[in-house]
Order: structure tokens, then sequence, then C-alpha cells
């Protein structure tokens, strides 16, 4: 858990938005490609990150225009140093039954863990998904899931529980605003509906990016690294170059699952190069 005192918070426009820390997996930068491991560890190194192959996970809580938004729910204790939703969730004042509206980026065990307890029932009794339709088809999807690894069966058999759990309670979308002020952004290459949300209030703007990166020291300076948890890794480094342009460009704040700690950053760029400014 986090040792400071207050959770990373931001206002956009009529918005407050926390990021909820969830806790930490531990991966391995040779899931990387388009990189030497070892480059990959000196670049962690250089950003003073302790643990190198840990990926940290955060989830975004959003109030404002009278609702009370989860966005992700992280990994639920399923994996390793996970599952500090809840008692972040209490520590910003919130209790599950709170959250109206849960707005999904993706379906991975780490996004979506979460949404269940440890007796697999729903987390969030009060809470409507929403989720882009490509997303809850291809998890359910029979070709996919015959095509798929042991390891990625794991996930779609897990999605499907999920989602079977809440199936009176979802709400899918083609794209556009989802709720007031609040529009899908497609991102596609890291799942077949991986979507951001871009904020819009009183002239103030905000994007959640998703997944766009795990390890942000390393993936920001090189776009061109996707790692194996890519469902398409040269749509997904494509996206990721694309929204590094946009997201400088229109000096837009970003917020991200994977983004670490803080929660909150601008990207800047020099020249060819982008780098990561945090909020703090």
């Amino acid at each position: 858990m986090m040792n400071n005192l207050t959770l990373p918070s931001q206002q956009v426009g009529e918005f407050s938005l926390t990021a909820i820390s969830d806790g930490y997996l531990s991966t391995s930068l040779d899931l990387l490609s388009n990189i030497d491991p070892t480059d990959a560890v000196r670049l962690q190194k250089a950003a003073d990150i302790g643990d190198p192959s840990s990926i940290h996970i955060n989830c975004y809580l959003v109030r404002g225009r009278g609702h009370t938004i989860l966005i992700d729910a992280g990994a639920g204790g399923l994996k390793q140093r996970t599952g500090e939703l809840r008692a972040n969730l209490s520590r910003a004042g919130v209790q599950p039954c709170d959250i109206d509206t849960v707005l999904l980026t993706h379906a991975h065990p780490d996004h979506i863990g979460g949404l269940v307890d440890a007796s697999g029932e729903i987390a969030f009794p009060n809470a409507e998904l929403v989720v882009h339709h490509r997303e809850i088809a291809f998890w359910k999807d029979d070709g996919h899931f015959s095509g798929a690894s042991e390891r990625a069966r794991g996930n779609f058999l897990f999605a499907r529980k999920v989602f079977d759990k809440y199936r009176n309670r979802t709400r899918t979308f083609i794209g556009g605003e989802v709720l007031p002020g609040i529009s899908a952004v497609p991102l596609p290459g890291h799942t077949a509906g991986h979507s951001g949300y871009r904020l819009e209030s009183a002239g103030d703007n905000l994007l959640v990016w998703g997944d766009i990166v795990h390890f942000p020291q390393i993936q920001i300076v090189h776009p061109e690294v996707s790692i194996a948890f890519d469902q398409d890794p040269l749509l997904s480094a494509s996206t990721r170059s694309r929204l590094l342009d946009v997201v400088s460009s229109d000096n837009l704040l970003i917020a991200g699952m994977h983004l670490g700690e803080l929660g909150f950053a601008h990207i800047r760029r020099t020249g060819k190069r982008y780098h990561i400014d945090y909020e703090t």
C-alpha cells in the first residue's frame, strides 16, 4: 500500500479523480519485444525503480455530476501483491455499494479481478458495468478460446465468469459519450475493444488511457516496444505512437492503469523523443 497519507487526485471541471492503487504484479522484462532486456533494466534503474520487472496497477475513482464511478477494478487479489482496491477506496471515503458505474478499459484479469469478491460474487452490487461491445464479444467467442494458449484460456474463462455475474447490469457501447462529460476513446491493439475514457468539464480535459503502457519509463521513450499481453503488438505500438503525439501536442493530462503510483502525468516531446512528466 502507498505510504503517503493522501491519494493522488486531480480536479477536471466538475469531476474529481483519485488514483486508487490495487498493488503490484511481478512479471518479467523478457515479456517485452523490440528491446534488449538489459537495456530495459537500465532504463528502469535510471528512473530509480527498485523492482524493474514489477507492474503497478491503478484504478480511478471519478466523482461528479451525480455519479460515483470506478474505471477498472484491479486484480482483486488474484495475483501476487494485488487486492488493495477495497482498502484504498475506503481511504478515499467510498464503499463498494457507493459505486454506481464501473467503466472497463478492457477485460484482462488485472482489470476485472476486483469485480467479484473472494466468494466469486458481485463486488459492486449497485454498479452498472459499461464496456465496449467488441470486448465482450471477443472473450465470449469460442473460436478465439479454442485457439488460445492454456494460460490465455484461463483469462477467457475468468472474463466469461465475471461477465456472466454482471449480465443483468451490463451496458455495451461502440463509441461516443458513455456518461455525461465522459466519452469512450477507441485504443485498439492491446485487446479487441481496448478503450480509453476522456473526461471534459468546464474547459478541462483528461484522458484515462488504459494499458497504452505497462512500463512507462520504457515504452514512452520507446513506443515501438510491445508486451506479450498485447493481442496485436504492431497495432498496439501504432496506437501508442499516435496517442503520444496527440497527448503531447495537446498538453493533455493523462491517467493510466500502469502509469505508476503517482497516477497522473503529462507527456512531453523533445525532438522525436517523448518523456513522462508526473503530476505531484
